[in-house]
C-alpha cells in the first residue's frame, strides 16, 4: 500500500519487520486498558438477576392450583362474580363483548335476522376476581357466548380514489361492505371448573 506524505511516497508493508517499520504504529497497538476481554461488561453481559432460579416444589405448585381452582368454583356456585365479558374471535377479528353489547361485523353472515348463534371461539372470560384464559381457546363446555342477528344492510358508500399528478391517471373506485349487527344475549360459565 502506498501513502503519500509530505510530497514523499511512502511504501508500507503488511509484515512487520526489522528493517521495515510501520509508519503508524499506534494502529497496531492494543490498547492497555483492555484486559483479554474485548466487550465491556453491560447490564447486558452480566444480568442482574440470578443464574439459575431457585426451583419450586412440584407439590407446592399442584396446591397452589387447587387452591386458585376451588377459589374460583366458590365464586361461580354462589354467584358473586358480577359482570361477565369475553373476548370472542369472529369475522377475523377479537371481540371484548360484555352482555347486551352490539358489534357491527363488516362482512355477510348466513343466519338471518333474528337468529340466535353461538360465538364458539373464546379466547378469554373474565370477572372482578378472576379471568380464564384459554391456551388458545377456552373449552366449549366451559363457556357459552350465545348472540343474535340484529341487522343486515351495507356500509355507506365510501370512495376510494387513486391520482398520480402530471400522468393524467385518476381512478375512482366507490365501496360498500355488506355489515351485520349482533347483539350479545348471554355469557354463561359452566357450573363447575374441571
Amino acid at each position: 500500500m502506498a501513502l503519500y506524505r509530505a510530497g514523499l511516497l511512502l511504501r508500507t508493508s503488511s509484515r512487520l519487520l526489522p528493517g521495515n517499520p510501520l509508519i503508524f504504529p499506534a494502529a497496531v497497538r492494543t490498547q492497555s486498558s483492555v484486559s483479554g476481554v474485548l466487550v465491556p461488561r453491560t447490564s447486558l453481559t452480566n444480568p442482574p438477576w440470578p443464574e439459575q432460579l431457585p426451583s419450586v416444589d412440584e407439590a407446592e405448585v399442584l396446591r397452589r392450583h387447587a387452591a386458585v381452582v376451588s377459589t374460583v368454583n366458590r365464586s361461580i356456585e354462589q354467584q358473586d362474580f358480577g359482570r361477565l365479558f369475553a373476548v370472542v374471535h369472529f369475522a377475523s377479528r377479537q371481540w371484548k363483548v360484555t352482555g347486551e353489547d352490539l358489534i357491527l361485523i363488516e362482512n355477510h353472515l348466513e343466519a338471518g335476522c333474528g337468529e340466535r348463534i353461538r360465538l364458539e371461539k373464546v379466547l378469554l372470560v373474565g370477572a372482578e376476581d378472576f379471568t380464564l384464559v384459554g391456551r388458545p381457546l377456552l373449552g366449549k363446555d366451559l363457556v357459552r357466548v350465545e348472540a343474535t342477528v340484529i341487522e343486515k344492510t351495507e356500509s355507506w358508500p365510501k370512495v376510494h380514489m387513486r391520482f398520480w399528478k402530471r400522468h393524467r391517471y385518476q381512478r375512482k373506485m366507490i365501496i360498500v361492505q355488506p355489515q351485520t349487527v349482533l347483539r350479545i344475549n348471554s355469557i354463561e360459565l359452566a357450573p363447575r371448573l374441571s
